[in-house]
């Protein structure tokens, strides 16, 4: 689960076992000012990218599923956004089998 507010990130890393999620890990982070400006879509995208950076170990090699509640993520995995940035962190996740 992924969530970016105006201020900070966070994500909970878990598994679903027995169709109940479990959290395994927690992770938060305070944006800097640079990143604090980043538009709605950017932060969520930033959350999904810190998520993958900070869980890799867990995550590489398995099939990973985000929950998030910005449905604009969802059309960055569907289609080539034109936005640099934002291919940037597509193709970095592009390491890690993904499904939003």
């Amino acid at each position: 689960m992924c969530d970016a507010i105006d201020f900070a990130i966070r994500v909970v890393l878990g598994r679903k076992c027995d169709k109940i999620f479990r959290a395994i890990y927690y992770a938060s982070k305070t944006l800097n000012d640079a990143q604090q400006n980043y538009t709605t879509t950017k932060k969520e995208m930033l959350t999904v990218v810190l998520a993958c950076d900070k869980f890799w170990a867990y995550l590489i090699g398995a099939k990973m599923i985000v929950y998030t509640d910005h449905v604009a993520i969802q059309n960055i995995f569907a289609k080539k956004e034109e936005k640099s940035q934002l291919i940037q962190w597509f193709l970095l996740l592009q390491e890690f089998d993904v499904e939003i």
